[in-house]
């Protein structure tokens, strides 16, 4: 799980500046609306990225989708990807083997 957040997180450091210049920011507020209401998704959890931003993972178990966005000191928040078929975990064991 740890080297998992180590890889997403690697992966937000280099999106950040290409999210910005495709035009995937605005307002946090703007954002985390468009989010639930057109996605109904909420925030799933986050944490710092650095001094200066944090990302944030908002979902829709309904619906399955999933989004990252990044948020700078300043408000302005930057989808960083989202997708489908969302889980909120894995099996402890694969499904069909011995326990």
């Amino acid at each position: 799980m740890r080297s998992l957040v180590l890889i997403l997180l690697i992966i937000l450091a280099f999106a950040s500046q290409e999210a910005r210049a495709q035009g995937n920011c605005a307002e946090r507020a703007i954002v985390t609306e468009h989010l639930a209401s057109k996605f109904g998704e909420d925030f799933a959890g986050g944490g710092l990225r650095n001094a200066q931003s944090i990302f944030e993972v908002w979902v829709s178990h309904e619906n399955g989708t999933w989004t990252i966005i990044q948020t700078q000191a300043d408000g302005t928040s930057c989808v960083m990807a989202s997708g489908t078929h969302w889980r909120d975990a894995l099996p402890e064991s694969p499904i069909g083997a011995a326990s």
